[in-house]
């Protein structure tokens, strides 16, 4: 559980991090930072005595999992960003954590209660209400790019539930994963983008935290909590990313305090208590 709550750490920094590093393509983005973030899991497998080949060596319905997962969910998520308003879409992806608890019942074996479905919901309206404060209205000659957010919002939670089904496969397997969506990524980048490079030290410091933290070490973290943690708990408490993410944007100055972001962290952690209330009591 702590390794989770360590990966949504991570992602709560993805904004900040992203807006220091500048206007760079998504594409672009991703290739870069996941190259990074395969270099960790690449560097921790050889320090461990594991060869190149056992680091590539699994089936097919691993890869397919890891790569959809990773590679699918950011292609998914760059193309609903261009089909739909943002904030409209960002608030359906985040469905996901909701998704999570949902589908640890039929895809994990796990038994829900009320208190797991009490918690995601609640989770999921801080968020609705954060992103409410900014202003949200869901038009429908932006139906596709809804779809495709929906779309994201299937991939991360399927991913993440159905991850427990390979508990036999290591984290070290999230190495694979990177280098294969940088390489795919790479190559969208080349069919749809034009290169932008960071323009500043600075800029370039920031890609590479990013690759080092939430799109590299979080997907390791993220990994061994799924398969080990109370997934159920996990889904809820990860309704805090986005409070996390909003609160670093204000502390860096980079966005203005609002009493929704209160109302929105205030229900994230009432939901994430009662998604947790059996793991507490243990």
């Amino acid at each position: 559980m702590a390794a989770g709550l360590g990966a949504i750490t991570l992602w709560g920094a993805l904004a900040t991090l992203s807006v220091v590093a500048g206007p760079i393509p998504p594409f672009q983005m991703v290739a870069m930072t996941f190259a990074v973030g395969a270099s960790i899991g690449i560097v921790r497998a050889r320090r461990r005595g594991m060869g190149w080949h056992a680091l590539v060596s699994w089936p097919p319905r691993v890869w397919a999992l890891g790569i959809g997962g990773l590679f699918g969910y950011h292609a998914l998520y760059f193309a609903a960003l261009q089909l739909a308003p943002p904030a409209e879409a960002n608030l359906v992806n985040y469905l996901w954590p909701l998704l999570i608890v949902l589908l640890s019942a039929p895809l994990a074996g796990e038994r829900l209660g009320w208190t797991h479905l009490l918690g995601a919901f609640l989770g999921f309206a801080g968020v609705a209400v954060l992103a409410a404060s900014r202003g949200v209205s869901f038009g429908g000659q932006y139906a596709l790019g809804y779809g495709l957010a929906l779309g994201c919002a299937f991939a991360w939670s399927s991913y993440s539930v159905l991850s427990r089904r390979f508990g036999e496969t290591p984290t070290d397997a999230i190495a694979a994963f990177c280098a294969a969506s940088a390489l795919l990524s790479f190559a969208c980048h080349l069919l749809f983008e034009r290169t932008v490079w960071p323009a500043t030290g600075l800029a370039w410091l920031a890609v590479l935290a990013l690759g080092l933290g939430p799109a590299g070490a979080a997907f390791y973290l993220w990994d061994h909590a799924v398969k080990r943690g109370d997934i159920r708990a996990l889904g809820a408490l990860s309704y805090a990313t986005p409070i996390l993410s909003t609160a670093l944007l204000i502390l860096c100055g980079l966005a203005e305090p609002t009493s929704a972001l209160l109302i929105a962290a205030l229900l994230v952690t009432v939901g994430a208590v009662l998604a947790s209330r059996e793991m507490w009591k243990r």
